[in-house]
């Protein structure tokens, strides 16, 4: 590879490095004031990109090339900026109160709404735009030719980062908005109305990332797929550069960018009589760059410790164990998920449902150990879920181990993915911690996506069937229900040992429970560790229900599934994950089959559950039967 291609891709990189920190900036001005994840994001970076695509065919016919395709452009920010104004005051206001988690529940329902909502408006098909009048040619650079549309966005990169430098600084907006971002409840009690603020700056956010969308218009289609890729791309950027840094995000995103490019431009690498392609990394370079900036810097290039919050609304009622009534309910609903298989002959499709429900609620009881005890929102749990099915599966097929063995194997496999993960995520704190979570679990996908000698690439692994007596739908089914509730089993024993309780305390307050001689760092690892591993074992079983294995189970959309699961129950009740994975399983096997808009009915009914039960299910339905007692 010649100096001058190298040079060309870095040049090039710019153009992606604007796009990347359009989208980023927004996300990270609304986290700073409103200290929302919102999940929905991305969605407006691809509203943006369809109403450009729209618009401006139609503003072209009226008005000339030129003015329908710049002014597609800005009618796309400026539409995106007044439905992010309106999903604040409808939907946000209602919220801010409940825990911050379930505020991102509400934002991931509101994707799913938007997504479909996309879906029934502009139907599946990819949608091109217009070329970009008087930028359609290109320029000779280095040998090559470079787009002069792609050079027009690498200056409008650094002049929308002028234009908010000078906003945040020079305007009494903009001094608003860095003072919510240091000290929100200063700002209240000095009479600032919060309600106007919060919502200018969610307009501002949204039609900053839909004017970024819009201004992809000339390079790439709009289609469905581009909410959640672009939002994981967006908070990376973001914690890269660090929470609420507008200089961060735009040098986090051309340091993402040229490493893209950079793997690009290598290609085919040989070292040490191993060859690689390193424009395959370009599928994970971001998640790498973070992996490695929050390794070395925990909170960001610019970020700084985030100042300690208040808990909202109520104060957390102390874990207790079952007593008489709860055992003899739990036992009950143990002896009619165990009597299923004596149902088969008159409803045959009860126990593969079952079976669904009982491994999705091992997979969520792990996450709830992280995230209810250890106070650890992990945004990337199916790592270990992935690797226990690829660990179970090579073992099974590859190796032709029994079935006990094979899933020991996959236990293993996930347990050891755990303690390395966990030993560098557990040293950080919220967002940072949730990311550097997701960094692992993107590089575990990519090297199952790539791995073809041991994983089979994107077609995974087949025929993963389990031996006598665990090969007839009832023995699997029965072996996974009491592989689940061991688990279970485990779960409690250990949030009601010494063990729990010095978790909960690192979760309440870090400072008090080292001082009291609590390795916080070491209780934590070791949690991260036993939660890897059970996910592990819903992983195996996951493998052998299905018969086989794909990098799906390690995707976003996996570890999102369990979050939503540990969300819906309720975090602060032992019993939230159950019911959160039954719920969740039900309603996506019910609403799959009931409507082709099936994720946008599931994001309704989510987001009418945290309204109503803002604290989740299982607290929510305590709360209603001590008001009746």
């Amino acid at each position: 590879m010649s100096f001058e291609a190298l040079l060309f891709q870095a040049v090039n990189g710019f153009a992606s490095a604007s796009g990347l920190f359009l989208v980023a900036a927004g996300l990270s001005i609304i986290f700073g004031v409103t200290r929302i994840v919102n999940m929905a994001h991305g969605s407006f970076y691809m509203l943006g990109l369809y109403l450009a695509v729209t618009l401006a065919p139609l503003l072209g016919e009226a008005f000339g090339g030129a003015l329908g395709f710049w002014g597609g452009i800005l009618g796309a920010a400026l539409v995106t900026a007044a439905l992010g104004a309106l999903v604040e005051v409808v939907l946000l206001r209602r919220i801010y109160a409940a825990p911050e988690l379930y505020q991102l529940l509400a934002t991931f329902a509101l994707l799913l709404i938007i997504n479909d909502a996309a879906l029934a408006f502009w139907g599946p098909e990819d949608i091109l735009g217009p070329r970009a009048p008087g930028l359609s040619g290109s320029v000779e650079f280095l040998g090559r030719r470079l787009p002069d549309y792609d050079i027009f966005l690498a200056l409008i990169g650094p002049v929308v980062l002028v234009a908010l430098h000078m906003l945040l600084t020079r305007t009494r907006f903009g001094r608003l908005i860095r003072a919510a971002t240091q000290d929100r409840e200063m700002v209240a009690a000095l009479g600032i109305n919060e309600a106007v603020l919060f919502t200018a700056v969610f307009a501002l956010g949204t039609g900053i990332a839909g004017f970024g969308g819009a201004l992809q218009m000339a390079r790439e289609p709009a289609n469905l797929a581009l909410d959640l890729s672009v939002l994981g791309d967006a908070f990376v950027v973001v914690v890269v550069g660090g929470m609420g840094s507008i200089r961060g995000a735009y040098l986090a995103a051309l340091l993402v960018a040229e490493v893209k490019a950079l793997c690009t431009a290598l290609g085919l690498v040989e070292l040490g009589g191993f060859t690689f392609n390193m424009s395959r990394l370009t599928l994970v370079a971001e998640f790498l760059v973070m992996a490695v900036v929050l390794v070395i810097r925990p909170h960001g290039l610019f970020g700084r410790p985030q100042p300690a919050q208040a808990r909202r609304g109520e104060a957390e009622a102390p874990l207790v164990p079952l007593g008489r009534t709860g055992r003899l309910i739990a036992l009950a609903v143990l002896v009619c998920f165990a009597a299923i298989p004596l149902f088969s002959a008159v409803a045959s499709y009860a126990p593969v449902l079952a079976l669904d429900m009982v491994i999705a609620a091992l997979f969520a009881a792990s996450l709830h150990l992280l995230m209810g005890p250890g106070g650890l929102a992990s945004f990337g749990h199916a790592a270990y879920f992935g690797l226990g099915a690829y660990g179970t599966a090579y073992a099974a097929t590859v190796l032709g181990l029994p079935t006990p063995l094979a899933f020991g194997v996959g236990m293993a496999t996930a347990a050891a993915g755990a303690v390395l993960f966990g030993w560098f995520c557990v040293r950080l704190e919220g967002v940072y911690f949730a990311m550097l979570t997701l960094a692992f679990a993107q590089i575990v996908w990519s090297i199952a996506h790539q791995w073809e000698e041991v994983t089979g690439g994107s077609n995974g692994l087949f025929g993963v069937w389990p031996d006598p007596p665990f090969d007839s739908a009832s023995g699997l089914y029965l072996a996974a229900l009491g592989v689940t509730v061991l688990g279970l089993v485990l779960i409690r024993r250990l949030v009601f040992a010494p063990f729990g309780l010095a978790l909960r305390a690192g979760r309440d307050s870090r400072l008090r429970a080292e001082a009291l001689g609590i390795a916080v760092d070491r209780v934590r690892w070791l949690a991260f560790a036993i939660a890897g591993t059970l996910c592990g074992a819903a992983g195996g079983l996951f493998a052998f229900a299905k018969g086989s294995i794909s990098p799906e189970a390690i995707s976003v959309g996996r570890s999102i599934d369990g979050l939503v699961m540990v969300l819906l129950g309720g975090v602060h009740s032992l019993m939230g994950p159950l019911l959160g994975a039954g719920g969740l399983t039900l309603l996506q096997d019910m609403v799959m089959r009931e409507s082709p808009y099936w994720r946008g009915l599931l994001g309704l009914i989510i987001l009418l559950i945290v309204l109503i039960f803002p604290s989740g299910l299982a607290a929510g339905l305590r709360r209603k039967r001590g008001s009746a007692a």
